[in-house]
């Protein structure tokens, strides 16, 4: 089984939904866990963005890489947006790999436009899901 960790600043809401995502579409082939470099909590836009394509992430929780220190992952995946963000890194991963995503918490307006910055960077996060790791494994 592939282990692959998705690391963001916070561990609220692109590496929780990477991760969401590639528990339910991985299957038996892939391990999937996320971590940050501060613990905070799980965005409830984040879990409401993912209810929408079917996947529960309310049941997560936020942590630190802290928490896997010591084990080993084949990948671990950087999600924060690194012009702006310092990435937090994985010593234990045997691939390191950056993908750059706008930080949907950040986003401003109402909660319906806030909503729509959450659901493009889900679906941003899904297609390099399924492109990098998916169809290419």
């Amino acid at each position: 089984m592939t282990r692959v960790l998705f690391l963001c600043v916070h561990n609220s809401a692109r590496s929780q939904m990477a991760e969401g995502m590639l528990r339910a579409w991985g299957g038996d082939r892939y391990e999937a866990a996320s971590a940050g470099s501060v613990a905070s909590e799980v965005r409830p836009l984040a879990i409401r963005a993912m209810a929408e394509i079917g996947i529960d992430i309310s049941g997560q929780t936020s942590k630190t890489s802290n928490a896997f220190a010591g084990q080993h992952f084949d990948y671990a995946i950087t999600v924060c947006d690194d012009s702006r963000e310092a990435c937090p890194v994985f010593p234990g991963a045997t691939t390191q790999l950056h993908w750059s995503f706008d930080d949907p918490s950040a986003a401003i307006g109402t909660e319906d436009e806030r909503l729509a910055v959450f659901r493009r960077v889900r679906d941003e996060i899904g297609a390099r899901i399924r492109s990098e790791l998916l169809e290419a494994g």
